[in-house]
């Protein structure tokens, strides 16, 4: 079994969700789960992808329509430490540009 880790962190200027391992279409759902609880409303959503080795066209999808509630939230989402592979995919899929990304996050 592949290992996946989800973690929060509450900053004063945003909230931090750290992700590690495979984001897939079997992880999704729990990223899902977890980004829905965190309010958007004039904060900032900071996805920290420096542990994802992989992503595929589902956590694509979610990070699609993560943005789009965070745009309708009047919140923002970045995603930052993006890695070679993923930022492969969104380069391809042009959806590279719809995104804030930022340097892996100083911890």
């Amino acid at each position: 079994m592949r290992t996946f880790h989800v973690s929060v962190r509450e900053r004063p200027d945003r909230t931090v969700v750290t992700l590690a391992g495979e984001l897939d279409v079997d992880t999704c759902p729990r990223v899902t789960r977890v980004t829905d609880s965190v309010p958007l409303p004039g904060r900032t959503l900071s996805l920290d992808l420096s542990g994802v080795s992989f992503m595929d066209s589902s956590s694509l999808n979610m990070l699609l329509v993560l943005l789009r509630r965070a745009e309708a939230e009047k919140g923002a989402l970045e995603l930052c430490g993006v890695q070679d592979q993923a930022q492969r995919l969104l380069e391809l899929t042009g959806a590279g540009v719809l995104f804030n990304i930022r340097p892996a996050l100083a911890v």
